[in-house]
């Protein structure tokens, strides 16, 4: 109990204090989330995602290992959310915040201090983690806004806006430049990095505000379905990837970093697309706010029993 109580305590909690933060600013200001949402769109997370991996080393063996096992993890959670959304007869908009509210995952603002602090600061999970977080900023930036807006708009339209992106190019251009040793000048360099810094903060605040926006009564309409969310997205995420490295054969820190990753709550990108593109924002949030509380205990649990050793 003692060590769980220490991870739940020095890993889990002060993330918790930061949504807090938001939630407070929110309840005595009024803050404007779709400017937060943009914010975190189109500065802060290229920002990041640019200096991570431009400066985080990555060989060839990790990149390749990792890029199966999310590709498989990504396939099979679809199908395991697919099954729920055809069992239950979803249509129109809900469709995609269901798919969204499970295959996105807080990869970056909760998951890389999760990571420094699970792992002691390790530069090998490190890496591991950026990889995931690189493929958790592409894919809401394509398929999410594809999903919800599939049912609204013309896929020209859909295009034009997953182009206007910047995720979608800071990505390459982060790879070639790291490749060909491409030094990036004083001037633009520490711009890049304020932005970066200001990332994990602003992207926490950001969810503590729309956590705040809401009214902390679970709707009984949307009571079962963000149930249903959550528990595929706490649970079914670390079973799954917990029975994939096993498959995969992939052991040691790399599969710990690769299930603690996978066990993170859904993604603030599902609120942010929510509240973008005007798709069932109140079940987005609620699936947010549900499963951010109660990672708090299966997040933890999940670490306790890696039993992680650095």
């Amino acid at each position: 109990m003692s060590i769980f109580l220490h991870i739940l305590w020095n890993n889990v909690l002060p993330l918790s204090v930061m949504i807090a933060v938001g939630i407070i600013l929110q309840r005595a200001f009024s803050l404007d989330i779709k400017t937060l949402s943009k914010l975190n769109f189109y500065l802060f997370s290229p920002a990041l995602m640019f200096r991570l991996l431009y400066e985080t080393p990555i060989s060839l063996d990790i990149f390749g290992n990792v890029m199966l096992f999310a590709l498989i993890f990504m396939l099979l959670q679809y199908g395991a959310v697919e099954i729920v959304i055809r069992l239950k007869g979803y249509d129109g908009g809900m469709r995609g915040a269901m798919r969204n509210s499970v295959l996105f995952y807080n990869s970056a603002n909760y998951g890389i201090p999760l990571n420094q602090l699970a792992f002691a600061g390790n530069s090998y999970t490190l890496s591991i983690q950026v990889l995931i977080m690189m493929l958790q900023s592409l894919i809401p930036n394509t398929y999410g806004i594809y999903s919800v807006n599939a049912h609204k708009a013309d896929w020209r339209a859909i295009r034009r806006v997953i182009l206007s992106m910047p995720i979608i190019y800071v990505i390459p251009l982060a790879f070639v430049m790291r490749w060909l040793q491409v030094p990036v000048p004083e001037f633009i360099y520490t711009p890049v990095n304020y932005l970066a810094d200001a990332f994990i903060g602003t992207a926490l605040i950001t969810l503590g505000v729309q956590l705040g926006t809401m009214s902390w009564r679970i709707s009984g309409r949307l009571a079962y379905d963000v149930g249903l969310s959550v528990f595929l997205r706490l649970i079914g995420g670390p079973v799954i990837a917990w029975g994939l490295t096993l498959l995969l054969g992939i052991h040691g820190l790399t599969a710990a970093a690769l299930i603690v990753s996978s066990a993170v709550p859904t993604s603030l990108s599902s609120v942010l697309l929510a509240v973008e593109f005007d798709n069932e924002k109140e079940f987005a949030s609620q699936a947010v706010f549900v499963s951010t509380l109660a990672s708090i205990i299966t997040v933890t649990f999940v670490i306790y029993l890696l039993n992680i050793q650095i």
